[in-house]
């Protein structure tokens, strides 16, 4: 028997199938496969545009990025006629979608629940805080199995609402993933849902039912119905949909835009192929006679949906170097990379370079290469144009040696730069930066040697394919300055975020340039181990980094407790970045019993104090670095460093009560409980969010208590004053002498006093200096 199949397809193939004594089920199988796959070339979706205007939609991917307050819900089909595939298709699309959302408690929250026989919470949307946590989150989450049963799902979520989300308070988006060929009604509670003013995106898979998708979808369903199998353009059209009511507004240049588009379903249908002569039985004895049968096959064909794909569209982007930096690539051309890897590298630097540097660029560029050898063929601001840097990274060819990044890292920190600062805390000319590019394990160690190119006040950004990512975290010390690429293409599509971590070097932000007061307290006790403490103090140095050190912007200081805390360094003991980061390594550890509360009170009497540094009118944080334990009576002495306006922002690694935590913490704001010391670093980059704000927030001039010896701070407009109870001076920092003896030089103890922020630190500063004299004298 011979069956044909002959979907419509843009090379009009014929699509056969042959068997031989099986059972149609096992030839429908075998067939549904073939067309499966040679569909897989053939858009389920396809939106009429022109390659011009491709270009302009995948920029706008590069550029989306919705901060506003949303609770977001997954809902994925796990069914077994969406098949293990797709299921990962469909945790691809998720995946990629979280990079449009700014993932933070208070903006975008991520949830998902995996359904087919019954719903199951995979996790709620208060159990992950960052980016990065959801997207391995939605990675791990495995395929079930079972009917598809949609309309379950949505009772589910009528019943349980979005679990761990903020009540309806922001708005709801409910992501359903699915083939919709649910085998019960879903018209009825997907009406509900909607009811509940739950924005509802329909995203198909596999081979979709578009019929049912649209009654599942929020109304336009055009704007609503999105298919998961190209991940970039449905993220495209979520993002296009919600940018006017809930995020925010789309990047300068861009717009949403309605094209045709159609949407296309595979059925399978039976029809009449003809008529054979069979033969019948009759009414009479023993007679039988001839008659035609119909002859009808089985066919799978494409049913066309014509709708609107409303997409979001850039210009394609120009980047461009604007910041001044001196910038070195530093390129694998070891044996581990291969001969590929090494082209693509070329390739992408090439293209980078022509995108960046203009003729008035104020960057200057350098390439080194290395494997076993380190060399440097095109040295730093020899050629200002992209045109001369193409040519000669032309000429350059693969070696194929041994790895040895660290010894590379360590050579180009020594010789790439042509200045360097003849002071440790002098800044000569512009900022340094090293982009590193390696697709293979260094063959000797890369922490030491990036240690010491960091100490050289020089910037790592690191690029590798995602096998890399802990090595690279480890080589720049912060996985907010690694990039990481799944694909060659990718790797190219990450051109812009290149550029923005360049010029984030010479253009220090927000919390950088802000004034703050900072104390780290680190557990040291046995509870954490010697292993752990590592790890802890090498987050406390790479925190450090995202700091500018000195008098005037940032000063730190370094609390280690075990059952008592010692100072390692105060506020005022290290002016600059060198010199803390040198201190943080020599940090011993102490191992004995664990007291948060001790290592607190220590902050607040003898840390964030004018007498050891704390500046007036300067914000001022203590981070407290713990596995939990000991907290029973941190709770007072961190409320008491709240009263005087410190802000208590608690790190704790491991299990411990939340509540006990949060009396610790003060607000679920300022507290981050991690489950692995490996994960600490993927919170860094929240920790110093939060860090910042509150440097950014405004200053009560008498929190703390300027005022020495008992003096009462009495604040002003813009200013406070000291009364003084047998002292003198603007800051009760002078004895009254009796008799005849001369009062100290200064104002009168009750004279009002209007100081700005730099002349409080001036002030500050002054007074250590006179308290160190006399203590000198005594």
């Amino acid at each position: 028997m011979f069956l044909s199949s002959s979907p419509e397809t843009p090379r009009k193939k014929m699509i056969s199938c042959r068997f031989i004594t099986m059972n149609l089920s096992s030839f429908e199988s075998i067939c549904i496969f073939l067309i499966s796959q040679a569909l897989l070339a053939l858009g389920i979706q396809q939106i009429h545009v022109g390659q011009e205007m491709i270009g302009k939609i995948s920029a706008a991917g590069q550029l989306m990025q919705c901060s506003a307050s949303l609770d977001v819900l997954f809902l994925l089909d796990g069914s077994y006629s969406i098949g293990k595939g797709s299921f990962e298709r469909s945790k691809h699309f998720a995946g990629k979608l979280c990079d449009a959302l700014d993932i933070h408690p208070d903006r975008v929250r991520v949830g998902m629940i995996q359904f087919s026989s019954t719903p199951r919470l995979e996790f709620p949307l208060d159990s992950y805080l960052t980016k990065q946590e959801v997207k391995e989150r939605i990675k791990r989450t495995v395929f079930r199995g079972g009917s598809t049963e949609t309309g379950q799902a949505l009772k589910y979520i009528l019943h349980k609402g979005f679990p761990g989300g903020r009540n309806s308070s922001v708005p709801e988006v409910l992501i359903i993933i699915s083939d919709g060929k649910s085998q019960g009604s879903t018209a009825v509670p997907a009406m509900q849902v909607k009811e509940r003013h739950i924005t509802v995106f329909a995203v198909g898979i596999k081979f979709p039912r578009w019929e049912e998708l649209q009654v599942l979808a929020s109304e336009p369903p055009e704007r609503h119905l999105l298919f998961a199998g190209d991940a970039e353009d449905a993220a495209n059209g979520l993002y296009s949909t919600l940018s006017d009511p809930v995020c925010t507004a789309t990047a300068p240049g861009c717009k949403v835009e309605s094209h045709p588009c159609e949407r296309r379903t595979l059925e399978t249908v039976k029809e009449l192929a003809g008529s054979y002569v069979c033969w019948k039985g009759s009414k009479q004895p023993n007679a039988v006679q001839a008659s035609l049968c119909p002859f009808t096959r089985w066919k799978r064909v494409l049913i066309k949906h014509p709708s609107r794909c409303f997409r979001t569209v850039c210009p394609a982007a120009k980047l461009s170097l604007e910041c001044g930096v001196d910038l070195l690539f530093l390129m694998d051309s070891s044996a581990g990379v291969t001969l590929e890897g090494f082209l693509r590298f070329k390739a992408f630097l090439k293209r980078f370079l022509q995108a960046v540097v203009g003729q008035d660029s104020p960057v200057s560029v350098g390439v080194a290469q290395y494997d076993d050898n380190i060399k440097v063929p095109i040295e730093l601001g020899r050629h200002k144009d992209a045109l001369s840097l193409t040519k000669r990274i032309d000429v350059l060819n693969f070696s194929g040696g041994r790895t040895l990044t660290g010894r590379a890292l360590q050579y180009i920190a020594q010789h790439g730069f042509r200045s360097s600062p003849v002071f440790a805390d002098v800044q000569d000319g512009l900022p340094r930066v090293v982009v590193l590019l390696t697709d293979s394990k260094s063959e000797d160690s890369v922490a030491e040697a990036a240690k010491y190119v960091k100490d050289q006040n020089i910037f790592l950004i690191g690029i590798g394919s995602s096998f890399m990512r802990a090595e690279l975290t480890t080589v720049t010390g912060n996985p907010q300055q690694t990039i990481v690429y799944s694909d060659p293409q990718d790797l190219f599509n990450r051109m812009p975020e290149l550029q923005r971590k360049i010029c984030s070097v010479g253009n220090p932000e927000g919390c950088q340039a802000q004034s703050l007061d900072l104390a780290f307290a680190v557990d040291a006790s046995s509870g954490v181990g010697l292993e752990n403490f590592l790890r802890l103090r090498r987050f406390v140095r790479s925190s450090c980094l995202h700091f500018i050190i000195n008098r005037d912007v940032t000063q730190i200081a370094l609390v280690t407790y075990g059952s008592k805390a010692h100072t390692v360094f105060a506020l005022d003991t290290h002016t600059s970045s060198s010199a803390v980061l040198q201190a943080i390594d020599q940090v011993p550890f102490l191992g004995d019993s664990a007291s948060a509360g001790s290592a607190l009170l220590h902050v607040h009497s003898d840390v964030m104090t004018v007498q050891k540094g704390a500046r007036p009118g300067v914000n001022k944080v203590v981070v407290l670095l713990s596995n939990g334990g000991g907290m029973q009576g941190a709770a007072a002495p961190a409320q008491q460093l709240r009263h005087n306006g410190i802000l208590v922002f608690v790190v704790v690694i491991g299990d411990t009560d939340r509540d006990t935590l949060l009396r610790v913490a003060g607000s679920p704001n300022y507290l981050v409980h991690i489950s692995s010391y490996e994960d600490l670093q993927y919170y860094q980059g929240l920790i110093i969010e939060r860090i910042c704000e509150e440097a950014r927030s405004p200053v009560n001039l008498c929190k703390p208590n300027p005022c020495m010896n008992q003096g009462v701070c009495i604040l002003g407009p813009g200013s406070y004053r000291c009364q003084c109870h047998g002292w003198e001076g603007p800051h009760c920092e002078s004895r009254v002498l009796r008799g005849d003896s001369p009062r100290s030089p200064g104002l009168p103890p009750r004279s009002h006093v209007q100081w700005s922020p730099r002349g409080l630190q001036h002030l500050s500063r002054a007074l250590q200096h006179s308290k160190r004299q006399m203590d000198q004298r005594h």
